[in-house]
């Protein structure tokens, strides 16, 4: 038997299992998906699923299992028909690429997300400020791995960098074939029942740290091009993995988009600290930063108080997230309308009896 537990069951999905529990049905976590084939975690061990039809027609895409989501299922000719889906914890998400106003769900009750960049040719600070806003806006504690730092003179420069953004999380120097970094990073940080998961882009060695953490070769480990300095895709898929501790880590493929999903109700300024603190001195309390008389922002940009590229990064942010909220609003009030239209067919038909 398996403890689920130690896969991190707790009292919030016990909460939501009961009446699923009542029916018959038995609880498991996603640890992979390959095609329509959901592999789980259950208390009996290992087992594949399919999507019922019912979930597999009626739900978003971004509301159907992902990795590390928790679902409540039944037996059918020794394999899992997933019924439900329980609810989340939170979600890491983003925009998906293109042009398209749409959510996709990358993986789901996190405890940590570690954004690693190289310090070779991947380092970006504002790449990496966007990807703190994404994850801090999903209610996940952002941890920051300075990979490679054996291939630069002076790693501690860029760790100074990414902490003078103003966040308030932890920045790491490390080296993924080094062993003591390693062996300090995961003692310290990869708890046993929590899970993690490994975002950033191709190239920057996460399937390296994985292996590291191991002790075997989980996946092949990729090379950067030299045509480009962009690192070749060598993770295709993610899977939740148990790591020696008892800690869980989810190893995502390389993104070189990350879009942000803010909705129209949040505040975008609670994810860019610098502003924040200058914001308290501006002249009207609700001052986007951008044209206002008496703004404190604009006016430390100027005299050299606040780097341009964080100012020219926060407006970026901001011009995505207004895009993003106007389309979300446009399609919920056109699924509302037909939401309504369809409610009055069926009326009409009930009255006229066919």
């Amino acid at each position: 038997m398996t403890s689920l537990t130690s896969y991190g069951w707790n009292t919030h999905f016990e909460q939501h299992f009961h009446t699923y529990q009542a029916q018959g049905l038995e609880a498991g976590r996603v640890t992979a998906i390959e095609g329509f084939r959901h592999k789980l975690i259950t208390a009996s061990g290992n087992t594949d699923a399919l999507l019922s039809g019912a979930l597999m027609n009626g739900a978003e895409n971004c509301d159907l299992p992902k990795v590390g989501d928790w679902v409540a299922f039944k037996t059918y000719d020794n394999e899992g028909i997933i019924i439900s889906l329980l609810k989340r914890i939170n979600e890491l998400s983003r925009k998906l690429p293109g042009r398209a106003t749409e959510k996709q769900v990358i993986a789901t009750n996190i405890d940590t997300a570690f954004i690693v960049q190289g310090l070779d040719r991947d380092f970006n600070a504002m790449r990496l400020q966007r990807y703190m806003v994404q994850i801090m806006q999903c209610n996940i504690r952002p941890v920051v791995l300075l990979n490679k730092q054996d291939l630069v003179t002076d790693p501690e420069r860029y760790r100074q960098e990414v902490i003078a953004l103003g966040y308030d999380c932890p920045v790491l120097l490390l080296s993924a074939t080094g062993h003591k970094g390693l062996q300090n990073w995961a003692a310290e940080h990869l708890l046993p029942g929590n899970t993690y998961v490994l975002i950033g882009s191709s190239g920057v060695g996460k399937s390296t740290l994985v292996n590291a953490l191991l002790g075997y070769r989980l996946r092949e480990e990729g090379t950067v091009s030299d045509f480009n300095n962009k690192g070749r895709h060598t993770t295709v898929s993610r899977n939740l993995i148990m790591l020696p501790s008892g800690a869980m880590l989810i190893d995502s493929p390389g993104m070189r988009e990350f879009g942000v999903t803010l909705e129209a109700d949040e505040q975008g300024l609670n994810y860019h600290p610098l502003l924040a603190a200058l914001s308290v001195e501006c002249r009207f309390h609700d001052c986007t930063h951008q044209h206002e008389p008496g703004c404190a922002v604009v006016a430390a940009v100027r005299e050299g108080g606040l780097p341009r590229e964080v100012y020219e990064s926060y407006l970026k942010i901001s011009r995505e997230q207004a895009h993003y909220q106007t389309d979300s609003l446009e399609k919920k009030r056109v699924e509302r309308q037909f939401g309504k239209m369809a409610k009055q067919v069926v009326q009409y038909r009930k009255q006229r009896k066919y």
